[in-house]
């Protein structure tokens, strides 16, 4: 899937996880991340990093797709819980300075 903000495609390479099985794996096998890579989690409201190996940005997602609040977690850390957040789209370390809170998300 393709990620597009302000109509720029941002992400070439996004995984959708919307199952229990692929939203627990998520990316915890994962040694590393290209800037093209993430992965988009629906209906998941809070996340994780236990047993993961990389450092990664989250993006927290309304209904709509707006952007509600952006963080890096580290390994073994806890993300926030945010309010309305809906789906959570988990991308490189430092790849969320393409995205500003307000913005509109659209996947394709």
């Amino acid at each position: 899937m393709k990620v597009l903000c302000n109509n720029k495609v941002i992400f070439n390479n996004i995984t959708k996880a919307d199952n229990f099985i692929s939203r627990l794996v998520g990316l915890m096998n994962r040694k590393y991340l290209s800037d093209e890579e993430g992965l988009l989690l629906i209906n998941c409201s809070s996340i994780h990093c236990f047993f993961m190996k990389i450092t990664i940005d989250a993006v927290y997602l309304s209904t709509d797709m707006e952007v509600l609040y952006k963080e890096t977690i580290k390994p073994w850390r806890i993300g926030k819980i945010v309010k309305k957040t809906k789906h959570i789209l988990e991308i490189p370390e430092n790849a969320s300075q393409k995205i500003r809170i307000g913005d509109i998300i659209k996947f394709i």
